[in-house]
């Protein structure tokens, strides 16, 4: 049982603030990704609890104990660097036992030990390689099989697989979601790659300026974003963002966008729901797979004009004008010719999302 709480995190670098008031929980067997852009304080946070960073406010928590005057090899917590820093001289075998030795375990021990750990990383057949010989992918499972040799409280990594190209980088995703399934150890991982964050978290914490902007399971983020920060961040091709007016008919809700004539047509429902923003300092956004396209006219849907189309493979998507804003649609692969097509849209309000513009906070209407 590994159980990490950070309370009233804070940290100073000089007189600039990278961490503030940081408060988090982590479960035991989780997997927490830390996503945000550089510089946000994802990897000072990972350090603090590595204790390789000191804080200058707040307590550290693992298991219910402060950590934070303790020394990171007090702490027993391993950490995955995104340099592989392996022992150039040192084949596989070694590199992996190299911190049983340093800890003066039997030389049986060690040999159970890292041959377990080569078996759970499916690299038994590297032990007698130098890293020289060996890919990207494989040297970073090594560097995974150092730390998790010591079978430590908690394992912390930072950015491992950015140095890899796309596809071993989809790999290794696979492989560290299977390692953390098997092992069920705690982990928290840092990464500015949204798929990444997406396709391995239990749950995400978005960080911004260091400030924690949201925290949630993958879907929580994606489908309901807390603020215009994680709108746009999560997510690609990203959400489109407008700012967006709002007026009642006899038996709708009438949503404009950019002087277009018209408005998309919403359940009246909206009105209530919006608790005085209609009048004013709303935002809309929509994701693209929320705006649909049809070639022929059809109830709801309004005349619009296709500008840029992207090829995506399996899907486009298509940049619409729409008065004087610009639409994001995803559609399927060649539905819209080209550039200058006349096609029609609308928005599905199931799938919209609206925003208080001042503040950037979400104000939760769900239709």
């Amino acid at each position: 049982m590994t159980q990490i709480e950070l309370r009233g995190i804070e940290k100073f670098f000089g007189a600039v603030q990278v961490i503030h008031n940081l408060n988090l929980a982590i479960a035991d067997n989780e997997f927490i990704v830390l996503l945000g852009q550089s510089g946000c304080g994802k990897t000072t946070t990972l350090r603090a609890i590595a204790g390789l960073e000191t804080i200058d406010k707040g307590d550290i928590l693992i298991d219910g104990k402060a950590v934070q005057h303790l020394k990171a090899a007090d702490r027993d917590i391993a950490m995955v660097f995104q340099s592989f820093s392996l022992y150039p001289h040192m084949n596989v075998f070694e590199n992996i036992a190299f911190p049983l030795r340093a800890t003066r375990m039997g030389s049986g021990e060690v040999d159970k030990a890292v041959r377990e750990v080569a078996r759970v990383l499916r690299i038994s057949d590297l032990l007698e390689k130098k890293p020289s010989a060996l890919s990207g992918g494989d040297m970073q499972r090594v560097a995974i099989g150092r730390a998790l040799v010591r079978r430590p409280k908690a394992m912390l990594m930072d950015e491992p697989i950015g140095a890899l190209d796309a596809k071993l980088r989809e790999e290794m995703r696979a492989e560290i979601k299977r390692l953390h399934v098997k092992q069920g150890s705690t982990t928290i991982y840092v990464t500015h790659d949204q798929i990444e964050a997406m396709s391995l978290a239990d749950r995400i914490v978005i960080m911004h300026e260091g400030f924690i902007q949201q925290v949630g399971t993958p879907d929580d983020v994606y489908s309901r974003p807390a603020n215009l920060f994680v709108a746009q961040f999560v997510g690609s091709p990203v959400m489109n963002i407008v700012e967006a007016g709002v007026a009642g008919e006899a038996n709708a809700a009438r949503v404009s966008i950019g002087e277009a004539p018209g408005g998309f047509e919403f359940p009246r429902e909206l009105l209530s729901k919006l608790n005085g923003h209609s009048s004013g300092g709303l935002t809309l956004g929509i994701r693209p797979e929320g705006v649909l396209v049809r070639r022929e006219a059809a109830p709801g849907y309004m005349p619009v004009e296709a500008q840029i189309i992207e090829p995506l493979g399996s899907f486009d998507i298509v940049d619409l004008k729409v008065g004087s804003k610009m639409l994001r649609a995803r559609t399927k692969a060649g539905y819209v010719s080209g550039p200058g097509e006349k096609v029609h849209a609308r928005i599905d309000p199931e799938q919209a999302h609206f925003f208080d513009t001042a503040s950037g906070k979400s104000l939760g209407v769900r239709l």
